[in-house]
């Protein structure tokens, strides 16, 4: 029969559902006790557990989800699961994360909005966009010219601008040979 630790914390299989990064779960088990070592076996159970916890709260916050009849489980949904399974405790910290979490999204989206970063007023920026679009009718104008400008050089284009006839440049005649080649 195997140990007692292998009996609460059977060694992982391939069947096994997702679990968390065991890096993140020994960063923080070392975070919070940094003077004390933990064995293997004792930190395979936390992962155990905090994996096997955040299953049960996503079940309860499905099952509270499907109760109100939507299809997305929000941080409502989670909110209400804790209460129903027993960890109202956890509640207050849980939303002062939640709370943290929307200012952050909130400040990512102010900060992803180039025209905020630019630090430049909306009316300069579209009188720099006016200046640039005029600057290429400008450079288109001129391509045009130029290029119209070689047709005519080309004979191609009258000065009116009425296309010529197109006349096949020269073919230089061969003199033919008196003798009669026979190829067969």
């Amino acid at each position: 029969m195997g140990s007692p630790e292998r009996e609460l914390c059977p060694p992982p299989s391939e069947e096994d559902e997702l679990t968390l990064p065991r890096a993140s779960i020994n960063k923080m088990i070392k975070e919070l006790v940094p003077s004390v070592r933990i064995a293997f076996e004792s930190r395979e159970l936390i992962l155990n557990c905090c994996t096997e916890f955040i299953h049960l709260i996503s079940s309860e916050a499905n099952e509270v989800c499907n109760q109100s009849n939507k299809k997305t489980i929000n941080a409502e949904h989670v909110l209400t699961a804790l209460d129903r399974l027993g960890f109202s405790d956890y509640t207050e910290e849980a939303e002062a994360v939640l709370k943290d979490c929307k200012a952050v999204a909130a400040k990512r989206r102010r900060q992803s909005t180039r025209l905020e970063n630019l630090g430049i007023p909306e009316e300069e920026l579209l009188r720099q966009q006016q200046e640039l679009f005029a600057k290429a009718r400008e450079e288109q104008a001129k391509q045009e010219q130029q290029q119209w400008l070689l047709l005519q050089q080309q004979g191609l284009v009258g000065p009116e601008g009425v296309p010529q006839p197109y006349v096949p440049p020269p073919v230089a005649i061969k003199p033919e040979d008196d003798e009669d080649d026979d190829y067969s």
